[in-house]
């Protein structure tokens, strides 16, 4: 069983996306130590133009700015790009179905 909190509702309405630039991949120890503030919900190393996904849920942009000074005092830290949710249409857990078969075409516009 899990409980799934409004982000809103626990005074965490201001959520991001934060794609970090790092020295490295960024997996530094110094970039883990983020996950002491609960603000951070994910933490991703990925490949392409960024190190280090991030997804952030703060109280306010003021919040989410204060957070973003803690990530550039990280030494190796080059930069970041934040995306500003406006709207969510769809959060899930895993899924446990697995699709076998995509469709030989893409799905038609509706």
């Amino acid at each position: 069983m899990q409980a799934t909190l409004d982000g809103a509702l626990v005074g965490k309405p201001f959520l991001a996306f934060v794609h970090v630039d790092a020295d490295g991949w960024g997996k530094s120890q110094r970039m883990i130590r983020l996950k002491a503030f609960p603000e951070v919900e994910e933490m991703h190393s990925v490949a392409g133009d960024t190190c280090v996904i991030l997804k952030v849920r703060t109280a306010s942009a003021l919040a989410m700015e204060q957070f973003l000074s803690q990530l550039y005092v990280l030494p190796g830290v080059r930069g970041t790009k934040s995306y500003v949710v406006l709207s969510t249409y769809l959060e899930r857990p895993v899924q446990a179905d697995v699709t076998r078969e995509w469709p030989q075409v893409p799905m038609p516009p509706e």
